[in-house]
């Protein structure tokens, strides 16, 4: 017992440690914590867990108890504290206790963190916590594939923790200190996402990317082929699960000619999914660029649902090439769709042998069914049994 005394003395000390480093200070000062001289009381708790199994966790003395439970492993003291955030985990301290996650090494925590952060993006961005955030935990986020947000505000609340980052190592708000103080964390918003209008009227504006940036990213929105930009283009799907995808035809013929008509044909499915982009055939001449607008129609409605003005690059081969939305587009089961393709390039392959029901089978979900019509009109010669628009790409 003794021994223990004593280690509670030396324990509070070395947390008060920890926390003299910036990020750790910082998680102490965003979940409100009463200042490390109640490190003593929060461990002695921890004692009286260890011989009584009796549990005192409170929001001012969760994250010292967390550290003491892991200091002296004592797993059960550690589980009713991350069960005790897990509770009151919200969109408006998601960044805070996701930030304390990755500190503390609570990998379980940190993912239904990110899950919060997924599902409601826009709240948990506009809380105080998110621009307390680290560099890494920020990083971390902007890597994700599921963040329900626009491209345009989610780089808005990226300047804003650029400039919070600028007072919390006292630099001037600048330009080129917000680039800085960003590094690697710029290149992973996903400025081929937005719109012409989103882009000309934010970061083309921010003065945090190069003239060279701008000029590129403008070339990428209004001219084909695009040039080469060093940002990600593939859209944040809001989705959970694998990728997949089906292919209509069984077998790809040459010579498939395009003189501005668009390429269609519709479809219905058997349950709710949403289509990211489509598989498209290349040249037969060789490595090509190709200009090309996708669309999704509603086809009752005649409605646009979504679109893109886009390019793609061919090998010559046979292979598909992805073509992807901007974001997913719902489809709905048993509605009518019309999958659109306008192709400015020379000719193509071609798909034959195609299939009217398609399934596509996983393991882990039910059996998604396609089933194939051909749309009325010209359709450059695209049908159930032959043409473009050979794959679908969704999520389940």
């Amino acid at each position: 017992m003794l021994v223990l005394i004593k280690n509670i003395s030396i324990e509070a000390g070395e947390f008060r440690v920890r926390l003299r480093s910036r990020s750790e200070h910082r998680v102490a000062v965003r979940s409100r914590q009463k200042p490390p001289v109640f490190a003593e009381l929060v461990m002695a708790r921890g004692l009286v867990f260890l011989y009584s199994d009796e549990v005192q966790i409170g929001p001012e003395t969760v994250m010292t108890t967390l550290y003491t439970a892991k200091k002296y492993a004592v797993p059960a003291l550690e589980a009713h504290c991350v069960d005790f955030l897990t509770k009151h985990l919200r969109a408006d301290n998601a960044f805070m206790l996701l930030t304390q996650a990755r500190l503390f090494d609570e990998p379980q925590l940190a993912s239904l963190c990110l899950d919060t952060i997924d599902k409601s993006t826009m709240d948990a961005i506009s809380a105080e916590g998110f621009t307390d955030i680290d560099i890494d935990t920020l990083c971390a986020v902007l890597e994700r594939d599921t963040l329900s947000i626009r491209e345009s505000r989610l780089f808005g609340a990226v300047v804003r923790w650029a400039e919070a980052e600028c007072q919390r190592q006292q630099l001037p708000v600048t330009f080129g200190n917000k680039q800085k103080v960003l590094g690697r964390a710029l290149s992973l918003i996903r400025f081929p996402l937005m719109t012409i209008e989103e882009f000309a009227a934010g970061p083309a504006q921010s003065g945090i990317l190069s003239d060279r940036e701008v000029v590129n990213l403008f070339l990428h929105f209004t001219v084909n082929p695009k040039p080469k930009v060093d940002y990600i283009d593939r859209p944040r799907c809001c989705l959970r699960g694998k990728e997949c995808s089906i292919n209509r035809f069984q077998q790809v013929e040459s010579r498939w000619g395009y003189s501005g008509t668009s390429d269609r044909i519709r479809f219905t499915v058997n349950r709710r999914i949403s289509i990211v982009g489509f598989g498209l055939y290349g040249s037969i001449h060789g490595p090509t660029d190709y200009q090309v607008n996708i669309q999704i129609i509603d086809y009752e409605k005649n409605q646009t649902l979504g679109q893109n003005d886009t390019g793609f690059s061919c090998d010559g081969t046979a292979s598909t090439f992805r073509v992807m939305f901007k974001e997913p587009i719902e489809i709905l089961p048993t509605v009518c769709y019309t999958a659109c393709a306008t192709l400015k390039g020379p000719d193509s392959h071609y798909g034959t042998k195609g299939l009217k029901k398609v399934i596509h089978e996983s393991p882990t979900a039910s059996k998604t069914c396609f089933v194939f019509y051909s749309s009325p009109g010209n359709n450059n010669g695209t049908s159930i049994e032959d043409g473009q628009i050979p794959e679908i790409i969704f999520y389940t």
